[in-house]
């Protein structure tokens, strides 16, 4: 069974995101990605409304699923979640976070992601406060803090997130949660020093690992290696 909630949370796990792969050599390359030492796959879902830019939907990730036995962390950057929760759960989405700026009512999308089969998690906008997210830490499986605006994979690392994701994992930490935190943008080898230091330990990488130099295994060994970074007493 591939399930999120079975993840560590007390090392560095890295998600790589398909949106920086060849999307002609779709499958082979989330292969090449957990054979290079990856721990799940992340999906850039968008729809070119809640974002500015259009990715791909449940028929996809159907063509791929076979090619890794990877929980496919699946990232909606779409208006209505809650439409599509089923259809997503149904191509072999493993886990769907959604953005709490979404147009649909958060319990519902809660609770439809779950009557689906999938972990829950919610994703947080740069200008979106920590403290939007504290309501729903019971229920979720992971929050997602985006380090770029959402919508175009290769922007710049935001460094002014990183006191947000130190407040949400003092908050799992204080209620004692077993709950993934996940930064996604901009995040290489360096930045990804800041980002564990604060308590992220879910690092979404797309193009420091797929056109990572020296190969994607090297990437993502690098971005590995910031487990030593990661701060117990937040």
């Amino acid at each position: 069974m591939r399930d999120l909630r079975q993840l560590p949370t007390d090392r560095v796990l890295v998600s790589p995101s398909v949106l920086a792969s060849d999307f002609g050599a779709l499958a082979a390359e989330i292969g090449r990605a957990g054979s290079a030492g990856a721990d799940v796959i992340h999906l850039d879902v968008m729809d070119g409304c809640f974002v500015p830019n259009i990715s791909f939907g449940p028929p996809v990730i159907k063509s791929v699923r076979a090619a890794s036995d990877l929980v496919f962390d699946t990232h909606l950057m779409i208006e209505h979640p809650l439409k599509y929760a089923v259809p997503f759960a149904k191509a072999g989405a493993d886990h769907l976070t959604f953005h709490l700026e979404c147009a649909d009512p958060t319990a519902e999308v809660i609770e439809a992601i779950r009557q689906a089969g999938c972990t829950v998690g919610i994703s947080l906008k740069p200008a979106t406060p920590a403290e939007a997210v504290f309501p729903w830490l019971d229920r979720i499986d992971l929050v997602l803090v985006m380090t770029v605006e959402p919508g175009f994979g290769g922007q710049s690392f935001m460094a002014d997130q990183m006191p947000k994701v130190a407040a949400i994992k003092r908050e799992i930490r204080r209620r004692g949660l077993h709950i993934q935190l996940e930064a996604d943008g901009g995040i290489d080898e360096k930045t990804v020093i800041p980002t564990a230091a604060n308590g992220a330990n879910l690092i979404v990488a797309g193009t420091s690992v797929f056109a990572h130099p020296a190969g994607l295994a090297e990437g993502i060994a690098r971005l590995h290696a910031a487990t030593a970074m990661l701060d117990s007493n937040l």
